[in-house]
């Protein structure tokens, strides 16, 4: 057993349940925690450590369906799978209500040792995938945030001056004129040129 470990967690109000339930996981090697009310089976998941809930439907004052609601409301437990276990057989109500829920699975009582173990090894192998992606996606949004600021500072100095193109910094020259020089080339009085018309 690897330290901290997450728990599974055994909710019944007989005994005679909880012990069945631990010998057909005893195989796995996982660490089990046991609560006998929908109460306990609360204080345990919101305590932390739990990875699954096995829990019964019908209890007194808190029912396995309670337990799940009050679960799924909160941001710690929500996401926490849970296996319901009922006595009742086949009841398509309760199995539309558990699923709506977001129940990970129904099972009949009394369990099937083999097929308990089965599903309990995936929903246990499936969260350690998502909290090790959960991990992963945390680690790069850091890794993101890092390199962001980087470029802000590296842009920063050169933000504080504004680049100015190079022709701004040379003045005006003044270039060749256009227009005729009026003093080399003044203009002909008028009357001059009536006089070299009537020649």
């Amino acid at each position: 057993m690897a330290s901290g470990e997450e728990r599974v967690l055994l909710v019944d109000d007989h005994e005679d349940n909880l012990f069945a339930l631990e010998s057909a996981l005893a195989p796995l090697g996982q660490p089990l925690e046991r609560a006998t009310s929908g109460n306990d089976a609360l204080k345990a998941v919101l305590r932390g450590g739990i990875g699954l809930v096995l829990l019964d439907v019908v209890m007194p004052q808190v029912s396995g369906l309670d337990v799940v609601r009050y679960m799924q409301r909160v941001e710690q437990t929500q996401h926490i799978p849970v296996i319901l276990l009922t006595g009742f057989g086949r009841d398509s109500e309760l199995a539309r209500v558990a699923y709506r829920l977001g129940v990970a699975d129904l099972v009949m009582k009394p369990v099937d040792p083999w097929s308990l173990r089965t599903k309990v090894r995936y929903l246990l192998a499936q969260r350690r995938r998502m909290q090790a992606l959960d991990i992963q996606v945390q680690l790069q949004d850091v890794e993101l945030r890092a390199l962001r600021a980087q470029l802000e500072a590296a842009r920063a100095p050169h933000a504080a001056v504004p680049l100015q193109h190079p022709d701004v910094r040379v003045p005006l020259q003044p270039g060749p004129r256009s227009e005729p020089d009026c003093e080399e080339h003044p203009p002909q009085p008028e009357s001059q040129y009536a006089d070299e018309k009537e020649a």
